[in-house]
């Protein structure tokens, strides 16, 4: 594994596991409530089925398909519950998963049987690793749920290589939808807002009505129009077709429990990348939207 710049400021234990910690600094690009938020949900979705980390992870792994990359030192950002990294595991040489809440120890008991990763409790700011340390980090659903997601990424892209890779994804703000779908998703917002601040029992008790109540119906309307025409696939929730139940309460927990939440057009991320010294950035044109991929340059400005 890659060798800390630091020593941590504790070392926690998990099923055997030790798990070191980075989480001293005073100032840090993350916020307390999302933070803890997201340790509670990935503690409660801790584990998913082989079935459905694979056809997830198909979906946002699609810009690096067929690729060989069994030589790679990964990092993945922000890992939670660890599904992405047991996804990659067997496909690169090593992994580096970092989080910041204490998801990271549920991941690091879960996924123990991992003999290519090494779990660390860490965020952005404290990224206990050389410049130039990885050939790719992957982060997936992270840097929208923090404060600064372009400084963010600043940070995280100087622990690439040159030539290095970024598998990147952003809530998208909506720019491919018409008026009707974004006019029903800013009424959503409203909603989040208020159920994001309930006690944490109560706050994933109302989550589970909402796909039972609401995820359930619309993917169920949407499967049975798929049976007629593609045009499924511009009604709400249709992403969730070939989705189980579980990872329907698990991302309206996600979406609803989670205080911030942040959303950027395909441009912006665009931006943001090419600020943070990235090229050759190339978008997947299928869902989730936005998730992409990008090389870091050669030559850093």
């Amino acid at each position: 594994m890659i060798s800390y710049t630091r020593s941590p400021e504790t070392v926690k234990q998990a099923a055997g596991k030790s798990v070191a910690s980075f989480m001293a600094l005073e100032e840090s690009n993350r916020d307390a409530k999302t933070v803890a938020s997201f340790g509670e949900e990935w503690e409660k979705f801790n584990t998913f089925s082989e079935e459905e980390i694979k056809v997830a992870g198909d979906q946002y792994f699609d810009v690096l398909a067929g690729e060989n990359l069994s030589h790679l030192q990964a990092l993945d950002l922000g890992c939670g519950s660890g599904r992405w990294t047991r996804y990659l595991s067997p496909l690169v040489q090593s992994i580096e998963s970092v989080d910041p809440s204490a998801a990271v120890l549920s991941a690091a008991a879960t996924h123990a049987d991992l003999e290519n990763v090494r779990w660390t409790q860490c965020g952005v700011d404290e990224l206990p690793f050389a410049d130039g340390s990885f050939d790719l980090i992957v982060c997936l659903g992270v840097l929208h749920h923090i404060p600064d997601t372009g400084g963010a990424l600043k940070k995280a892209t100087t622990k690439l290589k040159p030539g290095g890779r970024l598998l990147l994804y952003l809530y998208y703000a909506l720019d491919n939808r018409g008026i009707a779908y974004r006019t029903l998703f800013h009424l959503s917002t409203a909603v989040r807002r208020v159920v994001s601040a309930l006690p944490g029992g109560l706050k994933r008790g109302v989550c589970d009505a909402i796909a039972a109540l609401v995820y359930w119906p619309l993917v169920t309307l949407a499967r049975l129009v798929r049976v007629f025409t593609q045009a499924y696939k511009k009604l709400p929730l249709a992403y969730y077709c070939d989705k189980t139940f579980r990872i329907m309460r698990n991302d309206a927990l996600d979406r609803f429990g989670t205080p911030l939440e942040q959303r950027f057009s395909r441009h912006e991320i665009a931006t943001m990348l090419e600020a943070a010294g990235m090229e050759a950035i190339r978008f997947s044109e299928g869902e989730p939207y936005w998730h992409c991929v990008s090389t870091r340059k050669s030559e850093p400005e």
